[in-house]
């Protein structure tokens, strides 16, 4: 793949990682809820998720969304029930100032949620679907300009998920109280439900 082609599929893969949407909207809660490191395996499980759905859409997979509309319909569905539902678990997330000498109870959103939520995530399928009709080159050079695709994604996906993860961490550092704590999680857990919208958009 030519240096100006790659470029241009980073600068798309960038603009579509580091925008709003579910992934970052449940890393930067993760963040504030539970800390950086804690919140890594989730991030982690986030880019396994993305890796994997460029796979399926790369080798055929995701044909049969554009083959099939009530494929891509029931994936909206399960989607926005999927979001509603990590978006109730934000938003009623219990007070826990960030304090690393404390004994931890409660646990972060597991890497194999994060790794689920991609495959019901349109923003996710849309992203893999626009790489992959965009910039894979045909013939011989197909293989070859996926592992460049995966690459990439792999890049944004790392740098897109450590600034959304630390920009949560900041935050939960400033909440020293119950009501801000609260208000927080209502607010995330609001925006993480409004994403929905933009599935149905």
């Amino acid at each position: 793949m030519e240096l100006g082609l790659f470029l241009s599929m980073l600068g798309f893969l960038w603009v579509a990682a580091i925008t709003p949407g579910p992934n970052n909207m449940l890393l930067t809660s993760s963040g504030a809820n539970f800390g950086f490191m804690r919140s890594v395996p989730l991030m982690l499980g986030i880019m396994l998720g993305m890796q994997s759905l460029l796979l399926l859409v790369a080798f055929g997979v995701g044909s049969l969304l554009l083959v099939y509309p009530t494929l891509h319909t029931a994936l909206k569905i399960l989607g926005s029930l999927y979001l509603l539902y990590i978006a109730w678990k934000i938003a009623t997330s219990s007070y826990e100032k960030l304090d690393p000498t404390a004994v931890k109870v409660k646990k972060p959103v597991n890497w194999y949620q994060g790794w689920l939520l991609q495959f019901l995530n349109p923003k996710a399928w849309l992203m893999g679907l626009g790489a992959v009709a965009s910039f894979s080159l045909s013939g011989s050079e197909y293989n070859h300009s996926i592992i460049a695709i995966s690459i990439a994604m792999f890049l944004v996906n790392l740098v897109s998920g450590i600034i959304w993860l630390g920009f949560g961490t900041v935050i939960g550092r400033l909440l020293n109280s119950r009501r801000a704590w609260f208000t927080f999680n209502i607010s995330m857990g609001l925006l993480t439900a409004a994403c929905v919208l933009l599935i149905w958009h």
